[in-house]
């Protein structure tokens, strides 16, 4: 709750008038509780686990009532497994059930430790600048400790058959499984997300902002399509959705790409060579395809179900 009564009192406490973004802040958070306000924060996942997925789903399923399934088809990245919308659906209903039981509760007592790290509520707000360096700051912690803890998962046998192997039941991933995970790998993957704004402390909608692009980023990395126009494209050594893609298609016995955001730690630790190796390989079969005058609708299947660029 904000220790001003009126925006003039705001003003002179700031000793100069409020922005109009301040103004709205102002106007919506002067009269509710700091616990109101990160609360929040369950609101913007719901929404995030529903609608951003759907989209992918509405895309594709428009595509094919329209007969047209080849131009979204081909940006598909394993495009022989196909799920149902029944089965899509399953998914987004699992994802619920832990949203309800772990996710959402995990939230609502989560938030003394918020409050302890110094996150706030008040004003001024922050600027772009410093919006921008602190989420910079979220995503590279984020993604160090993260690669770390997946990879952990994946090379203790225990780890990976009593939990990481939820995640991997989707060995061609779609977005509504980005959350999809056993409630013990919800749990220890959301310290890695925590550690960024307990480094670097900042506003109420920084955080907001933080929680919702690497929730988008999952979403996307997930999402089983690799669209040249999106622009995530445009970011230094971001993975992507082919990138990640790749490291569900080999399951359980992957021991590459374990990156949740950037290839970095990948390609420094040595962890990438089978992507890198798979890419060269299909490539090179790609290129002599179209040696021999076959024509393949601009991408080349292997006897697997994995497409090259």
């Amino acid at each position: 709750m904000l220790p001003y009564k009126t925006i003039d009192e705001a003003s002179a406490a700031l000793g100069r008038p409020l922005t109009a973004l301040e103004t709205l802040w102002f106007n919506y958070s002067a009269t509710k509780s700091d616990y109101f306000i990160y609360c929040h924060n369950i609101l913007f996942l719901f929404l995030l686990f529903t609608c951003a997925p759907a989209l992918y789903v509405l895309l594709e399923h428009l595509s094919s009532l329209a007969n047209n399934n080849n131009k979204i088809q081909k940006y598909k990245i394993q495009p022989k497994v196909k799920l149902s919308l029944s089965e899509k659906f399953r998914c987004y209903r699992d994802v619920m059930r832990m949203f309800i039981l772990v996710v959402g509760p995990l939230q609502l007592v989560s938030y003394p430790s918020v409050k302890m790290i110094g996150i706030r509520t008040g004003l001024p707000l922050p600027s772009l600048g410093e919006i921008a360096a602190q989420l910079l700051v979220y995503f590279m912690i984020e993604d160090y400790t993260n690669y770390w803890m997946h990879r952990f998962l994946h090379c203790n046998k225990w780890g990976y058959e009593k939990i990481h192997r939820v995640h991997h039941e989707y060995a061609a991933p779609i977005g509504y499984a980005a959350p999809y995970a056993h409630w013990a790998e919800v749990l220890l993957l959301g310290i890695p997300s925590f550690l960024g704004p307990a480094v670097a402390p900042g506003h109420m909608i920084t955080f907001w902002l933080w929680i919702a692009l690497r929730q988008i980023e999952a979403i996307e990395t997930h999402s089983g399509y690799d669209f040249p126009w999106t622009p995530t494209k445009w970011i230094p050594f971001y993975g992507g959705a082919e990138y990640h893609d790749y490291h569900h298609y080999v399951g359980g016995q992957s021991q590459s790409n374990f990156a949740s955001v950037f290839t970095y730690c990948d390609y420094i630790y040595g962890t990438d060579k089978g992507y890198r190796y798979q890419k060269k390989v299909l490539k090179e079969l790609k290129d002599g395809v179209k040696s021999n005058g076959l024509q393949n609708g601009g991408s080349y299947n292997s006897s697997t179900d994995y497409k090259s660029d």
